[in-house]
Order: structure tokens, then C-alpha cells, then sequence
């Protein structure tokens, strides 16, 4: 077992994550954004839109300001990206397809399903039927959409959306195009590129030995419950295999200083001597999509209060991490208020050990890119934190609110 420092640790799952290289210096196209899913694997969908939704940060933290709809290019038009329960929701390379099959078919009836069978017999099907006969359909475009219930996990959905969400899950349908957040949903042999769609599906074990090694390459390097966490793989299922991986010698085993539990290195995980990344991250980033795993590398402890009542809050509604180098140097609270046009940053907060001289201007460059990228004039910067009067400071050098 290979010991690792920790700063090497650090500094390969940077690089294994897309973020220790430049961002391009032109015009990104499909390339860049193909590079982005080669490194992360998954890029989740979120639909909170006080700074920008999920899935576009997570690619504008790898890119810098780039056209948004290049995403939708790449997903409505060519076909190259699909939707399924990876992490979490999440935009997937398609040619993944096959490896999610044994998830679908294995999907046990949820409560609400059951439910909704015992209520209602047929409904299913007859969704399923009518999206087979009229085309990619919304709940609400449904002959039936049936009634709203708020005990479907307290989203308000109506029986035509449950129904619509469950034959997604099981395979029967893929979310065929989207607008907006609103999901349509449609057959898979539509929506999916035949080669996909007809490529034999591994089993469950040679599947999840597959997203495990997908992981390791994403993640560089990490315990089996990081591994088996970046796509949702039961630890159970997980150690075994990712032992038997390491015995083949597909990844490597490694002691990682700090970590109580062994590590498991991607063969191809690279770590140069310095990155000098500098990135604001979204909460739902796959870099930190593991709170634990984020305080194992970078001694940041991360808990996002979104649902945290505002009395309760410690940093603020939608706080995002701020790269620099390999350390997480600093927390930001952001908002993007569209009717005054600026970046607002009601809180900005150094990280215990941390440079202000050398975060700030840094930050500054950052804010104003993102502003810029936004469509907003300017960042105007509150009260909040011990970086929040530096950095106004820098802001108002540089000739902004």
C-alpha cells in the first residue's frame, strides 16, 4: 500500500475533476464541454436559480463564461447527453445508458406507486400508452393528469407526474427533451442513439465494477464509500468489488495521510507539483458533492443551509466554496439580484488560516467574471464576514459597486 500526502491527495482530485487546468482562453464549443463530462462523469441538476441553476455553474467553474446553450446543443440536438438518478438527477454522457439498466429494472415500486396502483389500476399504463401515441408529454400537456398531492415527498406533484416519474426510473421512459425545468418525457427508442440502446446491458456487478472505476477517475483517488458514493453504488456492493478491481490491479492501493480508511488510486491520476486553480463552486458541485470526503481533503467543513431557517443560518442561503490553488480558502454568499442588475454578496468569509491579501484580489477577479457572465453590471458586496470589507475595498478599485 502506497502512502499518499495529502497535498497530493488534494491535488489529483483536483486535476481528476477538471479544475486544476486553465479554463479556455477563446470561444468554448462542444469539445471543452465533452471534456467537462469525460473528467466529472455527472453534472447534477438543481433548480434553485438565486445565482445561476446547478448544472450551468458546474460547467462555468471548469469553463469560465460560456454560452448556455451549448448544453442544450449538446442534449437536445445531437443527442449526446441524457438524464438519469446518477448521483443524483443528473445530465450523463448517453453513451452511459447501458450502464444504468440494471438500476432501472431492479427499481422496486416506491410507497406512492403502490399507492397510486391500488387507487387508481391502469393509470400507468395508460400513461405510458398515451406518451406512446401523442409524443414527448409534461405532466400537465396529460389527458389525465389527476390531482396534486402534496405527500409525494412534499413537491405538490399530481398523480400524472408520479406516474410519469416512475416509468422514468424503471426505464420505460427518458426524459425526451426539457423546458425549461419542466421534464417531458418520451419512449427510449426516440430519445436514445440506437447504437445505446441496443448495446447489450452489463449485469449489476459488471456495471457497478464499471461506475467504479468511473468514480476513481473522477475523483482520482478515494476510500471505497467515496467511490461508491459518486454514483449511488450500496457500500455493501461496493467494497467487494473495488477490492477486487485493486487485486486486479486496475486501481491501486494507497494510505492517505490523515485518512482512517484505506484509499484506492486511479491508475491514471495525475498530480503536478502546484495548481493554480481559482473557481467559485455551486453546492451541488461534484467536487464536494461529499461533505465528509470534502473535510478529509481540505479541511473544509461544508454544510449548505439552503433549508436552514435564515435565524440559524451561519454563512447564508446559497454559499459557495471558493477555490484557489488547491485549498478551499474562503465561503461566499451570493445572489444574483436580476432586477437591480448586480452580483450581490451578502457575506464573504476567509477560512481559518487563510491569506486575505492574497484571497481577495483573487475573488474580486472572480466576482466580476461571474457578473459579466450573468448579465449583470455589477457586484456589490454587503456587510457579512471578514472578507466582506476587503473585498469591497478591491471591488471599488477596480471600479465596481
Amino acid at each position: 500500500m502506497k502512502p499518499l500526502r495529502l497535498a497530493v491527495a488534494r491535488r489529483m482530485a483536483l486535476v481528476a475533476q477538471g479544475l486544476a487546468a486553465p479554463r479556455p482562453s477563446g470561444r468554448v464549443d462542444l469539445r471543452h464541454l465533452h471534456r467537462v463530462f469525460a473528467r466529472v462523469g455527472a453534472v447534477q441538476i438543481d433548480p434553485i436559480n438565486v445565482v445561476e441553476r446547478a448544472h450551468y455553474l458546474t460547467l462555468y467553474s471548469r469553463l469560465g463564461p460560456y454560452e448556455r446553450r451549448l448544453l442544450w446543443r449538446a442534449y437536445h440536438e445531437r443527442r449526446e447527453l441524457m438524464e438519469y438518478w446518477a448521483h443524483a438527477a443528473c445530465f450523463l454522457p448517453v453513451e452511459d445508458y447501458p450502464l444504468f439498466r440494471h438500476r432501472m429494472e431492479a427499481a422496486r415500486p416506491w410507497r406512492e406507486v403502490q399507492h397510486l396502483e391500488r387507487e387508481r389500476p391502469g393509470y400507468l399504463e395508460a400513461v405510458f400508452e398515451e406518451v406512446r401515441r401523442r409524443g414527448p408529454l409534461a405532466a400537465d400537456e396529460l389527458e389525465d393528469p389527476g390531482e396534486r398531492h402534496t405527500p409525494y415527498w412534499s413537491t405538490g406533484w399530481t398523480t400524472g407526474k408520479l406516474a410519469l416519474e416512475w416509468l422514468f426510473v424503471t426505464g420505460r421512459l427518458v426524459v425526451g427533451e426539457r423546458r425549461g425545468l419542466v421534464r417531458r418525457y418520451d419512449l427510449p427508442e426516440r430519445v436514445i442513439p440506437r447504437e445505446y440502446l441496443a448495446a447489450p446491458a452489463p449485469s449489476r456487478a459488471e456495471a457497478q465494477r464499471r461506475l467504479l472505476l468511473r468514480a476513481a477517475g473522477s475523483l482520482g483517488v478515494g476510500t471505497a464509500a467515496d467511490l461508491a458514493g459518486y454514483y449511488m453504488i450500496p457500500i455493501k456492493e461496493a467494497r467487494p468489488a473495488v477490492e477486487a478491481l485493486a487485486a486486479e490491479g486496475r486501481l491501486e492501493r494507497a494510505a492517505v495521510e490523515g485518512w482512517r480508511e484505506p484509499a484506492y488510486r486511479h491508475p491514471e491520476a495525475e498530480a503536478p507539483r502546484r495548481v493554480r486553480a481559482a473557481a467559485l463552486l455551486c453546492p451541488f458541485d461534484s467536487l464536494i458533492w461529499d461533505r465528509r470526503r470534502t473535510a478529509r481533503l481540505f479541511g473544509f467543513d461544508y454544510r449548505a443551509e439552503i433549508y436552514t431557517p435564515a435565524a440559524q443560518r451561519t454563512w447564508g442561503y446559497y454559499v459557495l466554496p471558493f477555490l484557489l490553488g488547491e485549498h478551499l480558502a474562503a465561503r461566499v454568499d451570493l445572489k444574483a439580484d436580476r432586477a437591480r442588475r448586480v452580483l450581490r454578496v451578502p457575506g464573504a468569509f476567509l477560512e481559518a488560516g487563510g491569506d486575505a491579501a492574497t484571497v481577495v484580489p483573487a475573488l474580486a477577479v472572480e466576482l466580476e467574471l461571474m457578473a459579466g457572465w450573468l448579465g449583470l453590471e455589477g457586484v456589490e458586496v454587503g456587510e457579512r464576514g471578514d472578507l466582506s470589507g476587503p473585498l469591497r475595498r478591491a471591488q471599488s478599485g477596480r471600479g465596481f459597486r
